[in-house]
């Protein structure tokens, strides 16, 4: 439970408190429990315009509830794998302190695999775990059979070998899958237990609360908080405007961050482009998670297939990608928002060119728009995922209506190029926007640790880095569930 909050008071009195933070998603809240936990800051404070925490991007539905550690994303490099590796661990290190009932609810220990396809990717996978396996002792390289014995309707047809030459990278005894709503609130939670025992500290946390306006003041910054119009009734929510003045601030709203950022004349080299992720719903056809090759000309994520941790028997495919006009996908009051940050000008529109120039892009930009069309979507989106599961039937198909979210790919307009990576906007001292994390929720905790020291520098506080390291980088991972031992696997 949030202690009691300075913001309470008359609206004429002007709270303060040393770190305020924007965005109740996972990137925010696992930045709030990495100050409580490892910090000696005194005064937190985070706000959420909606009514609950994490209900857009880090929503269970809006994303591809993965944890993406480097091993079955084949459009990393050995480099940024190594670098996400360290950083992906923490969440399951994470996990492994929490009680038995809330890790399960958070994080879970699923198979998973690459699936290569056809002699050309069948290849490049051979190779990639030729140089990838070394950093990663559970990878094993899978043989159709082998692939048939995790993943039956994967390798078989009618119960005969696919004709296609069919390998694959396989991981089996890690954490996964995550919940990454459950997992905000988890860190909520986690955070205000330890500060309500510490004296002197307090948590503050206002559901259903908008930043609409921060100004320098001093070496401080003061916000104003406006009560969210219909979420009446939300923990923490302003009945009224109120004034904060902070020590320093983190904005982690998504595209909105960028949106905040502009509004005080910073970021403006950047334009957005949201590209919005559709999903499909099919019996459960998989037992873990499946991914395919990804098309290095393609800067979109390949498609892929897992059972839903929270719908079940149910297997989503996805995600799509979608060029869509919102910074958040069922909001259409963000088309207004979108247009403030898109920028548009010469530039956008030769990057834009540019992209529609290649015909691999633009022809995958038109099949994804077709992806939307109902009573055509779910016959193409058919012909993709048979390459996963190569006996599903259209019948077996529903469009996931309400599923998925918008991820802002910025524009660097001085670079004239399109951004792929995660992007934070310069400001000032004591002034950070996280725009978007890479490759997504997987790094909040790394992200966290990264910006609570940039905190403690500027405020002259401490943050346990020796704690830091023991409890989310040389922890041990949660125990994986009881399974059968691994079968040996096919030799490179």
């Amino acid at each position: 439970m949030p202690l009691p909050d300075p913001l309470a008071a008359e609206a004429d009195t002007l709270a303060a408190t040393d770190v305020l933070i924007v965005g109740g998603g996972v990137c925010g809240t696992a930045l709030l429990y990495v100050l409580a936990r490892y910090t000696n800051l005194r005064h937190l404070t985070l706000v959420e315009r909606y009514g609950q925490l994490a209900q857009v991007n880090s929503r269970a539905s809006s994303n591809s509830q993965t944890i993406h550690c480097g091993d079955i994303e084949t459009n990393y490099t050995l480099e940024k794998a190594l670098k996400v590796q360290r950083i992906a661990g923490m969440i399951g290190r994470y996990a492994s302190r929490l009680p038995a009932e809330l890790r399960a609810r958070c994080v879970f220990n699923t198979q998973k695999m690459v699936l290569a396809v056809g002699e050309a990717e069948a290849k490049a996978l051979r190779e990639r775990y030729q140089r990838f396996s070394p950093h990663f002792p559970s990878m094993r390289l899978l043989d159709q059979a082998l692939i048939a014995e995790w993943e039956p309707r994967v390798a078989l047809v009618g119960g005969q070998p696919r004709q296609e030459e069919l390998l694959a990278i396989g991981i089996r005894g890690e954490a996964t899958a995550v919940d990454y709503e459950a997992l905000s609130a988890s860190f909520v939670a986690q955070a205000s237990e330890l500060i309500k025992g510490q004296s002197g500290r307090t948590l503050n946390l206002h559901l259903g609360t908008e930043l609409r306006r921060l100004t320098p003041d001093g070496e401080d910054f003061h916000g104003e908080l406006h009560p969210w119009p219909g979420a009446e009734g939300a923990p923490g929510r302003l009945p009224a405007t109120r004034h904060l003045r902070a020590r320093h601030v983190v904005v982690n709203a998504g595209a909105h961050s960028l949106l905040l950022a502009q509004r005080m004349g910073y970021g403006l080299q950047y334009s957005c482009l949201p590209v919005a992720g559709s999903f499909y719903f099919a019996p459960a056809v998989l037992r873990g998670k499946v991914y395919t090759m990804q098309n290095d000309k393609l800067p979109f994520a390949a498609l892929h297939g897992d059972p839903d941790v929270r719908v079940e028997g149910q297997t989503r495919f996805g995600p799509t990608a979608l060029l869509l006009p919102l910074l958040e996908r069922y909001r259409p009051t963000s088309f207004a928002e979108f247009l403030e940050v898109l920028r548009l000008d010469e530039t956008v529109l030769a990057v834009f060119r540019q992209l529609l120039g290649d015909p691999e892009i633009r022809a995958y930009i038109v099949r994804n728009l077709l992806y939307e069309v109902p009573g055509l979507r779910r016959r193409l989106f058919l012909e993709d995922v048979r390459k996963i599961v190569p006996d599903l039937q259209l019948d077996d198909l529903r469009f996931a209506k309400g599923y998925g979210g918008v991820r802002p790919q910025l524009i660097d307009k001085k670079e004239r190029k399109l951004m792929l990576g995660e992007v934070s906007v310069p400001a000032i001292p004591g002034l950070l926007f996280n725009v978007t994390p890479s490759p997504g929720g997987t790094c909040c905790l790394g992200n966290a640790v990264r910006d609570a020291q940039a905190i403690v520098d500027h405020l002259g506080a401490r943050l346990d880095q020796d704690l830091v390291e023991r409890e989310l980088c040389n922890g041990s991972p949660p125990p994986p569930p009881p399974s059968p031992p691994l079968e040996a696997t096919a030799q490179p």
